[in-house]
């Protein structure tokens, strides 16, 4: 095999233009899931990026129209776990969140063109990033508590500049999967634009010469993009008005669960809702809320932090290996969580600080 072979095999392809760097995530069976390998990759090119004058902005996408992105390798990492290499999930977890800051503190552009599935790892890539753009096939979630874990790569903190009210607790706490437009009038994705121009919208980019500056850039890059670009995006008073009703501000998993329990607007919703968080680890839908209350507002650093020690104490909880073998693995969909009930869950043990 030659070397340029041996590239072409490569997780992560970097393509450098005259003007700007394309990064191509390249684990099309895995849906483009990251593993340390992945991130220090990422990471290398956008070190060079940052240093070389000529790159003028960044472009990710991934190979395959099945997902830019469905998050962190978490097979690999239950794997590390159960041979008792906590270290190892650690390292991940410090690198990858050392690189979505990075994307937040980038001084040029960063677009992501979040095609397909775009979960966990892919959001916290896209978090930080100018522009995001979403297709019909988008699928945003952030289904990390069913499977014993938490919405980690900063979301508990960066939410809440990107939803409005009740969306942090609802997003974080159902996993409530975002489709298509959706991504948009939520606020994950920046804009929309139909799957078959993603070719074309990458060949534009790759031709396109900026000026200088993250902040100037901004404009000459919406109006390259504009006319591809879904100008109408459909409102959804209704459900804003809803999961303000039942999701803001709160502070305890069971006064959310109690309400939902009883409630009388959309009734069908509460009930939907109040089987998916019954379907949870507990102990992850009690840190992921601790999260939130404790993030909002935080610099993203200091989000990062709480995440990284989070993490650390989840993945060493019972329910993350549990719940990827019931989730991932045996696919039962029985997972033993310990323990059962929100209500039994130490919330004072819940290691944040």
């Amino acid at each position: 095999m030659t070397d340029a072979e041996k590239k072409q095999d490569l997780p992560v392809l970097v393509k450098r233009h005259s003007h700007m760097m394309s990064i191509m995530l390249n684990r099309p069976k895995a849906l483009n899931s990251l593993n340390l390998e992945m991130v220090r990759l990422i990471r290398e090119a956008m070190d060079e990026a940052l240093k070389e004058d000529r790159f003028q902005f960044v472009l990710f996408y991934g190979k395959g129209d099945r997902g830019f992105c469905a998050g962190g390798d978490i097979k690999a990492l239950a794997r590390a776990v159960r041979d008792g290499n906590v270290d190892k999930a650690d390292q991940f977890f410090e690198e990858e969140y050392a690189l979505d800051l990075l994307i937040f503190r980038f001084p040029k552009p960063v677009i992501i063109i979040a095609d397909g599935i775009t979960m966990g790892g892919g959001l916290g890539i896209s978090a930080g990033a100018d522009k995001v753009l979403a297709t019909e096939r988008t699928r945003m979630a952030m289904p990390e508590s069913k499977a014993g874990f938490f919405p980690d790569v900063g979301a508990t903190g960066w939410m809440f500049a990107k939803t409005l009210p009740g969306y942090p607790e609802y997003l974080g706490l159902t996993g409530y999967e975002m489709h298509g437009v959706e991504c948009v009038r939520i606020g994950f994705a920046t804009d929309f634009v139909c799957s078959s121009n993603v070719p074309t919208v990458i060949s534009t980019l790759e031709d396109a010469t900026l000026s200088r500056g993250r902040g100037n850039d901004a404009t000459r890059l919406r109006a390259l993009l504009l006319p591809f670009l879904e100008q109408t995006i459909p409102s959804n008073t209704d459900m804003d008005q809803w999961v303000a009703t039942y999701f803001a501000g709160k502070s305890a998993v069971t006064e959310i669960v109690e309400s939902l329990s009883q409630c009388t607007l959309a009734h069908d919703l509460c009930q939907a809702v109040f089987l998916s968080l019954s379907e949870r680890s507990p102990t992850s839908l009690a840190l992921t809320l601790k999260l939130i209350r404790r993030n909002e507002g935080h610099p993203m650093e200091k989000v990062y932090e709480n995440d990284a020690r989070s993490a650390h104490f989840m993945v060493t909880h019972p329910d993350f290996l549990e719940g990827v073998r019931a989730r991932l693995i045996d696919k039962d969909n029985q997972p033993d969580w310990r323990p059962k009930r929100v209500e039994e869950v130490d919330l004072a043990g819940l290691v944040l600080v």
